[in-house]
C-alpha cells in the first residue's frame, strides 16, 4: 500500500505537535490537575501513551507488544513529579514509535505482529494506534482547554472557517497532506 507509512507517520506527527503545543500554554501545575479521583491529569495520559508506545514498538515486529515489563496498571497512577519528567517519558515514548514506524517498509504491512498473542498485520496495529493515540491526545487538548488561562487554537480558530475556507478555496487544487502546512510551520 504505497504511500500508507508516509501518510500515517505525518498524522502522528501532527497530533504529536498538537500535544506539545498544549504543554506549551499551561502552567506547569495544570498538567497534574486531575477534574476528580476518577479522572486523569495530562501527566497521567502522557504516563499511559509513553508505557504503551515503549511496550507496544519496542522489537516490534519480533516480540508480542504487551511486554512482560510493562506496568499498564502503573501508568495510571499519579507518580510524575515535574513538567520534565513528563516531557522526557513524552518524547522518549514518541522516539522509539516514530523511529519504528520510519524504519518500516511498504511490504511489512502485511506481516503479522501480536498483541496479548491477537494477531493482527502490521497495518491493523498502525491503524489500532492511529485510533488510541489521538483519543488520548484529544482528552490532553480538551483537558489544557479547561485548564489555560487564555486558549490558543491548534487548528482554526473559533469564528474563523469562512476566513479559512476562503483562503483555502482562493488556490488551485492540488494533492498535499492535510498536516504538512502544520508540520511545516514547526519545522520552519
Amino acid at each position: 500500500m504505497e504511500g500508507y507509512l508516509e501518510s500515517t507517520i505525518k498524522q502522528f506527527e501532527y497530533y504529536k505537535l498538537l500535544g506539545d503545543k498544549t504543554f506549551a500554554q499551561l502552567p506547569d501545575e495544570k498538567l497534574f490537575w486531575q477534574y476528580n479521583e476518577d479522572s486523569n491529569s495530562i501527566a497521567t495520559i502522557v504516563k499511559h501513551l509513553w508505557g504503551n508506545m515503549l511496550s507496544r514498538w519496542t522489537d516490534f515486529l519480533t516480540t508480542d507488544g504487551e511486554k512482560e515489563w510493562r506496568d499498564r496498571d502503573g501508568e495510571f497512577e499519579n507518580s510524575i513529579a515535574t513538567k520534565e519528567e513528563m516531557l522526557q517519558k513524552w518524547d522518549s515514548g514518541w522516539k522509539v514509535f516514530l523511529d519504528t514506524l520510519k524504519s518500516l517498509k511498504d511490504e511489512d504491512l502485511s506481516k503479522i505482529i501480536y498483541i496479548r498473542n491477537q494477531g493482527h498485520t502490521v497495518m491493523e496495529a498502525i491503524n489500532r494506534q492511529l485510533a488510541h493515540y489521538p483519543y488520548h491526545i484529544g482528552q490532553i487538548v480538551f483537558i489544557g482547554k479547561m485548564a489555560a488561562g487564555k486558549w490558543e487554537w491548534l487548528s482554526i480558530p473559533k469564528g474563523n472557517s469562512k476566513e479559512f475556507n476562503s483562503q483555502k478555496f482562493s488556490q488551485p487544487k492540488h494533492k498535499q497532506h492535510f498536516t504538512d502546512e502544520y508540520l511545516n510551520d514547526e519545522n520552519k
